[in-house]
């Protein structure tokens, strides 16, 4: 995240700005994951930019010469209404006029992306600029589209519980396997589980059923992780093989990557802490024989201390990595800090975003994570299940009335 300091971008790192909450059941509706939260913590800041912070010199716009224009070059995307003719293309009734001429000049000096918009700016004079801008700030917020309807807000957690249905009869309802052989999924770090179900995918690693896994989509995928993480593992029985004592002081070498006592904090490292037991043995003698590849796996252990480092990883008690969870409604009010109605933003050009085009949405807050268009306020937005997240923000935005 950056924050404004004497006029300038200064980073601040997310850890330090990270939110915090206690944790709760995941009883109600339209939940997230807090620890997910390394990207979120940049949503309130969007659509915001440092380039964009300092006063748009606006003054007062010709509205009638603004119209001409748009009718002339703007209208086949934008609409006479400001309406957005297709998914994709943002409505701009309403919309804020100095964000606008921001927008618009960042086109122009191309700061942002967009060959037809490029083109079409590169022409366009100060007053042209500043005339459209105001003709589309004149108009009226829009209407909710009849044939369009409200999307669905659901949360990622949501998606996830859902699509959990074609894993519940091999891993269990909660992700809690009784299966011998299959790997308890509840409490797994995300970004691991993710990265698991890619290798099942491309034959990496080999599994029955991954025809089912096809069925996935990317944000299913994603959702998934997000549900499954935020399971509580259950406690297991010691295993009848191995000795838990014995496998203790083996377990010092895995600790560095895999936490101490098999719990995880890093989000592409699992926890082994509660795992099936004959799923681990398999999976640690893969490594083992090189039957699956990883670069600092164990290599020199023996079936015996293999057994005994099962058994104490076993009866470890592990614990949901990513704890408390929130609504996406409580996520939204966040963003309202700075997008939410009647706030004044004196020194930001900050966009409208309320019943905004729900595909536009996601276009752009994936074209500011993945770094497509500038600002330097946002941060690269690096983990692999955010797309879940964009879509569930995008959705409630859209579904809310313009203003």
């Amino acid at each position: 995240m950056a924050r404004m300091l004497n006029g300038e971008c200064r980073t601040v790192s997310a850890e330090r700005v990270a939110m915090r909450s206690s944790p709760v059941e995941p009883s109600s509706t339209s939940r997230l994951s807090t620890r997910t939260l390394a990207f979120v913590v940049l949503l309130p800041l969007v659509l915001i930019g440092c380039e964009e912070t300092k006063e748009a010199a606006i003054g007062p716009a010709d509205i009638a010469a603004g119209k001409a224009v748009v009718e002339a070059q703007c209208a086949g995307c934008h609409g006479s209404d400001g309406r957005g003719v297709a998914p994709g293309i943002p409505d701009l009734a309403a919309q804020e006029a100095r964000y606008l001429v921001a927008s618009l000049t960042a086109y122009k000096q191309g700061t942002r992306t967009h060959a037809a918009l490029q083109d079409l700016t590169v022409e366009m004079k100060d007053a042209d600029v500043r005339n459209v801008a105001g003709f589309f700030a004149s108009l009226p917020p829009l209407e909710a589209a009849a044939d369009q309807g409200m999307p669905s807000v659901l949360s990622p957690y949501e998606k996830g519980e859902a699509a959990s249905d074609v894993c519940a009869r091999c891993h269990g309802e909660d992700g809690n396997s009784t299966t011998v052989g299959i790997p308890t999924l509840a409490g797994q770090q995300p970004r691991y589980f993710v990265s698991a179900v890619r290798a099942y995918l491309d034959g990496r690693r080999s599994i029955e059923g991954k025809e089912m896994l096809r069925e996935l989509s990317h944000v299913d995928l994603e959702s998934l992780a997000l549900y499954y993480a935020s399971q509580s593992p259950a406690r297991r029985e010691a295993p009848a093989f191995g000795d838990p004592a014995a496998g203790e002081p083996l377990s010092a070498r895995c600790g560095g990557c895999h936490g101490a006592y098999g719990v995880s904090h890093e989000t592409s490292t699992p926890s082994l802490a509660s795992q099936e037991p004959h799923y681990l043995i398999k999976a640690i003698k893969a490594y083992r024989d090189q039957t699956r590849q990883h670069s600092v796996m164990l290599d020199d252990n023996t079936d015996e201390e293999i057994e005994n480092l099962v058994a104490f990883y076993t009866v470890q008690e592990s614990a949901a990595a990513e704890g408390a969870v929130i609504t996406v409604e409580e996520l939204v009010a966040k963003c309202d800090r700075c997008h939410g109605e009647g706030v004044e933003q004196p020194t930001l050009t900050v966009p409208k975003i309320a019943g905004q085009n729900r595909a536009y949405l996601i276009n752009a807050m994936r074209a500011y994570r993945d770094g497509k268009r500038g600002n330097s306020m946002m941060h690269s937005m690096s983990l692999p299940y955010s797309e879940a997240i964009i879509e569930s923000v995008a959705s409630l935005y859209s579904s809310q009335p313009a203003r």
